[in-house]
């Protein structure tokens, strides 16, 4: 596959550099600034379940010298999905498919909106990863899980070739049949992981040592079924139940990368992941009280009003 990665942030460059070395020809899509870092210090990642290094890797600053993209990766946080635009624009003209990882739901109307309804795939991807300063990756959790799957009937053909991509190289791929009901269970899970551990400015493990703070995890996650449901998304307490489970059985040091951007003085992704779901709860009359009182936590913290 011809793929292109538009954000070689952390999570961007991380899965590109693990298809490249599956002997796919993947090429960075970036600003000015990151191909001047990959340019000196060229790609590595450092993580749990394996190191490689791509010495000189493919970038772009345009994507008019990008010919017969096959696929699109979206790696970019949400409030830089708008300057993403015009660059998705010219890649699709020239064939290509878009799979966004993005957190939330809202960018999924505005891409099919943008791009045409049969241009959009559905995915997610869980990994806790960073760069560091030298721009290279720090993969710090034993996961590295992409999920996708169509959104539209004429989606097969490429979701079989990505099959066969994530089956080459090292990661874990999923093709699912029912890729909303995942979308939505990443929402609630990535709501509740990164509004705890941002508002109390904390790992997961110092906040489970206190059940009382802890439980307003799982207040979110039921806050978040709750939305899934209204919103013709079947989540029920099962999902919830497990959600929760996974916050129980994460290392006592993980935190979230909004967690990380609060840390690094960075804006965050609150409006997408929080300010989101209030927005999809107003539509349908539905309140959310722990979602919005984490909301109001952490937006002082919010980089965004900087």
């Amino acid at each position: 596959m011809k793929i292109v990665i538009v954000g070689a942030g952390a999570l961007g460059a991380y899965f590109g550099t693990r298809w490249h070395d599956a002997g796919h020809t993947v090429i960075n899509l970036v600003r000015e600034g990151r191909a001047e870092q990959l340019r000196t210090h060229g790609m590595k990642i450092h993580s749990n379940v394996e190191d490689t290094v791509w010495e000189n890797p493919n970038i772009a600053e345009d994507p008019s010298v990008i010919e017969d993209p096959d696929l699109v990766v979206l790696a970019v946080k949400g409030y830089h999905l708008e300057g993403t635009m015009p660059w998705l624009k010219s890649l699709v003209k020239k064939g290509a498919k878009v799979l966004p990882l993005l957190n939330g739901v809202e960018h999924y109307a505005i891409l099919e909106k943008e791009l045409g309804e049969e241009t959009v795939l559905g995915g997610l991807a869980f990994i806790i990863a960073t760069l560091n300063e030298k721009g290279h990756v720090e993969h710090t959790s034993d996961f590295h899980n992409i999920v996708f799957g169509p959104l539209h009937p004429s989606q097969e053909s490429i979701c079989e070739e990505l099959s066969l991509a994530g089956e080459q190289a090292v990661m874990n791929s999923r093709w699912s049949s029912d890729i909303l009901k995942e979308i939505w269970k990443k929402y609630m899970f990535i709501t509740a992981f990164s509004g705890i551990t941002t508002a109390m400015n904390t790992p997961i493990g110092d906040i489970r040592a206190y059940p009382q703070t802890f439980t307003i995890a799982r207040r979110m996650l039921e806050d978040m079924q709750r939305l899934s449901v209204a919103r013709g998304v079947k989540i029920g307490q099962d999902e919830v139940d497990h959600a929760f489970k996974q916050l129980e059985n994460l290392g006592d040091d993980m935190t979230s990368s909004m967690h990380q951007d609060r840390r690094k003085g960075l804006p965050l992704e609150l409006e997408h992941l929080h300010g989101g779901a209030m927005r999809l709860a107003a539509e349908k009359n539905l309140t959310l009280p722990y979602i919005e009182t984490i909301y109001g936590i952490i937006k002082p913290h919010d980089g965004m009003d900087l």
